[in-house]
């Protein structure tokens, strides 16, 4: 009998679809999908809207004008100030001594050795320095130089006191016939510096005037030899005294018209009203004067002064002048908008024709963008110039050929362009100031386009 041979047959063994491959490549679709869209649609960068103002175009450097006269050496000699920088005067009070021959500079240092400043003498002084330290701006080094003279005219004020209080000593020492005592003719503001500037007025400024950098000034220093005839000291004599800034012939207008402005001085942050006045010269160069009756002593040794004009006008919402559009809409009397039917949307009646000929008409729904006393802004979205209106309950029509323009930005809000108007109050180069909470405006917070020309009206937006 023969043997039967056993056959071993293998089976492929059938294996089902792993989940996870499966949810991997659901994901790498996704991701591969979402990138395309992301590449192919267009991208628009928004803008917030915020309140704000433009108060850093409204910061100058001013020079201060004021009524000064200069007081000159009677004699050539060496001369010794008792009067403090800065201090006022009256008629008949010592400021300064002459010395012919320089002996009275050793007298004085001799009788200071040793001397002690009073708990009140260091008070001012560190008044002085903290003073110093809380305005000072190294774009303007030079006002190191001014607190320097500022300190040492304090140390001689506090210093001299006590020689001052005790003349007949001074009499007795047989160097009084070598000195002369100088007194102030006027009342007024004492200033150790001159700079050419004393006797201008608003109508004698011109641009190189106002250079601040050009600028120089010859300090008067205590124990300098003067000649006859030298400045040895000014006196500012009025308590009016005006700052004059350099700007157009517009912005002066706009100024001269408010009559007055409140100005915040930059040194110190106090503010003061100043009275407003404008000269053009031959050059057609515009300056605008402030003219204030008060702060002289802050500002009695300065000839250049940086202020900030505070405008209420420059207050409102800020928005950047790319996103700014003008735009055109048709113009129909306020009598032709109604609603149509049910719905609660404004439009118009158009007037058309059907295919027998009759005529008919269509409710066009339109958004108002703006309104006169009579008239509104409408859409042209819709319609077209020489469409025919339909007046509600009325054998009245209209054709449409009135158009204007409006200036607006495109909010952005609803996901899609919508045009708002706005009324701009302010405009340097980069922002605008717009007048906020308008019936057909903006509002704080909005978010608009940033360029206003990289989108169409309506058109959906992706960030």
């Amino acid at each position: 009998m023969a043997q039967k041979e056993n056959k071993i047959v293998n089976f492929t063994r059938s294996r089902g679809m792993n989940l996870g491959v499966v949810i991997f490549l659901v994901i790498l679709l996704y991701i591969i999908i979402a990138i395309a869209n992301f590449f192919s649609q267009k991208h628009i960068e928004s803008y917030q809207v915020k309140m704000g103002a433009l108060s850093s175009n409204n910061i100058y450097k001013g020079v201060a004008l004021r009524e000064e006269t200069v007081v000159n050496a009677s004699e050539s000699g060496y001369v010794n100030y008792f009067a403090r920088e800065g201090e006022r005067v009256g008629v008949g009070n010592m400021v300064y001594t002459l010395d012919e021959s320089g002996k009275v500079a050793s007298y004085l240092n001799g009788e200071q050795k040793g001397l002690e400043l009073k708990a009140q003498d260091l008070t001012e002084l560190k008044t002085d320095i903290l003073s110093f330290v809380n305005t000072f701006s190294e774009r303007d080094f030079s006002s190191v130089y001014d607190f320097k003279y500022n300190v040492e005219g304090t140390v001689l004020k506090l210093s001299n006191a006590n020689i001052l209080a005790d003349i007949d000593r001074i009499n007795a020492s047989g160097v009084s016939s070598l000195v002369k005592f100088n007194y102030s003719p006027l009342s007024g503001y004492v200033i150790y510096s001159v700079d050419g500037y004393e006797d201008l007025t608003l109508e004698d400024m011109t641009d190189e005037l106002m250079q601040y950098k050009d600028y120089t000034k010859d300090q008067l220093i205590s124990n300098d030899l003067v000649g006859a005839g030298e400045p040895v000291y000014k006196l500012a004599t009025d308590e009016d005294w005006s700052i004059v800034i350099e700007t157009d012939a517009q912005k002066a207008e706009e100024l001269l018209a408010e009559d007055y402005i409140q100005v915040k001085f930059l040194k110190n942050q106090d503010r003061s009203w100043g009275k407003v006045g404008t000269y053009t010269n031959a050059d057609g160069q515009t300056f605008v004067s402030f003219t204030f009756n008060n702060s002289m002593l802050a500002f009695c040794t300065d000839r250049f002064v940086d202020i900030e004009l505070i405008l209420q006008e420059d207050n409102g919402l800020k928005v950047p002048n790319s996103s700014i559009v003008e735009k055109e809409f048709f113009i129909i009397p306020k009598e032709y908008l109604t609603k149509g039917g049910n719905s609660s949307k404004n439009g118009v009646f158009r007037e058309f024709y059907l295919e027998d000929g009759t005529r008919s008409s269509e409710f066009i729904e339109t958004n108002i963008y703006n309104e006169t006393d009579t008239e509104y802004y409408v859409d042209d979205m819709m319609l077209r110039m020489g469409d025919t209106l339909v007046l509600p309950d009325s054998e009245a029509r209209l054709t449409l050929s009135k158009k204007g323009s409006l200036i607006g930005v495109y909010n952005i809000n609803k996901g899609y362009a919508d045009f708002k108007q706005i009324n701009i109050l302010y405009q340097n180069e980069e922002y605008s100031i717009i007048k906020p909470n308008s019936v057909y405006g903006l509002s704080a917070y909005d978010y608009i386009v940033l360029d206003a020309t990289s989108v169409n009206e309506d058109e959906m937006i992706f960030e």
